[in-house]
């Protein structure tokens, strides 16, 4: 079996979550990836087939969208024309991870595909949103990367297509310690907002990672450090607590470990706004501004008690893997409580077995 797997490359969680589940996609056949989009800060880590500049977004120092750079970004002639040159025919499995040009290429080609991720969760209108929605936002969310069926990630179950989060094996597999520090990830933000904010409390040590720096840089109490995924996860396990966006993948690895959380969303970012409705429910701090991050603020919330009791719940990767063939090829029942992932197993109720290899 072939699978083409599409990745948007605008976030880091995503990259992450694909690096996650291709070993478990490997057992059933080939994986190709298309990446697509620029702004990511990791390195993938595996191979990739097909890559693109995509439709990306762009962040100011500010905390919220650049709009200017992101418009200025759009190619739609160089998008029509590489939705066409997709050679998606040649699949027997298409994943869409949120991606508009592999979403464009199977409606040019009428080709079914699965929404896979957190984005595709939207498509429930039972997912948490603001009391005030966003239609611009809601219309993004649900049409910028179309697919036939969707299979959704997010923090809790909140329809029947909707699975807990990916959580990576290097998290759920380690023993969290407390050595004192806040790591620190906020993107969307310049590095001398960021300081301001971190010096106001000088008896706690921060560690930031910015893809703005590329070396350690160390400003009394604040550390700043390039985007190392091994280095953030190192600095995420040992942390007293961390302070990111309203995004989905660290967030919800931080309430997993059962760490400390504060989260500022991107402004005028719907999806974020909308995660940080969701996080509420683990009575995690949203600030709309860095500005507002004031000492008594971080202080407060350095010292007292974890407020939430139960932690984030991972996904199965081998439960979902298998979802999302069951769908792919529209099986009609199956018990996702224990999946065989031997080929025989799937040789049984898959047309398509003859290809597996």
């Amino acid at each position: 079996m072939k699978i083409f797997y599409a990745v948007q490359a605008t976030g880091n969680g995503h990259i992450a979550r694909v690096k996650e589940l291709i070993p478990y996609l490997k057992k059933y056949g080939s994986v190709d990836i298309f990446l697509s989009g620029g702004n990511c800060s990791l390195n993938p880590g595996f191979d990739i087939a097909y890559r693109s500049k995509g439709l990306g977004f762009f962040y100011n120092n500010s905390g919220g969208l650049n709009y200017g750079k992101t418009i200025k970004a759009l190619q739609l002639s160089r998008v029509w024309k590489e939705a066409h040159q997709l050679p998606l025919e040649k699949y027997d499995l298409i994943i869409n991870d949120f991606e508009s040009i592999t979403a464009l290429a199977c409606t040019i080609k009428k080709l079914p595909s699965i929404g896979f991720g957190h984005q595709a969760s939207f498509q429930s209108n039972k997912v948490p949103r603001p009391n005030t929605k966003n239609l611009l936002g809601e219309l993004i969310l649900k049409k910028y990367a179309t697919a036939s069926n969707y299979i959704g990630l997010h923090f809790q179950q909140y329809d029947d297509f909707i699975y807990r989060p990916v959580i990576k094996n290097s998290i759920q597999t380690a023993k969290p310690i407390n050595k004192g520090h806040i790591t620190v990830y906020l993107s969307h933000y310049g590095n001398v907002e960021i300081l301001r904010a971190l010096e106001q409390c000088p008896d706690i040590e921060f560690e930031v990672f910015s893809p703005k720096v590329s070396s350690h840089i160390q400003n009394k109490n604040v550390n700043f450090y390039p985007i190392d995924n091994k280095k953030f996860t190192q600095s995420v396990l040992s942390s007293h607590g961390v302070i990111t966006g309203a995004g989905f993948e660290t967030p919800a690895e931080v309430l997993h470990l059962g760490k400390k959380l504060i989260c500022l969303p991107i402004k005028n970012q719907y999806e974020q706004q909308c995660n940080a409705v969701a996080l509420n429910s683990f009575d995690v701090p949203i600030i709309k501004d860095i500005s507002k991050l004031s000492k008594n603020l971080i202080s407060e919330w350095y010292d007292s008690p974890i407020s939430y009791q139960e932690r984030m719940v991972a996904s199965s990767n081998d439960i979902l893997v298998g979802k999302v063939m069951e769908e792919g090829f529209g099986a009609k029942s199956r018990d996702l409580t224990y999946i065989d992932l031997s080929l025989n197993s799937f040789n049984r109720g898959n047309p398509l077995a003859t290809e597996i290899r």
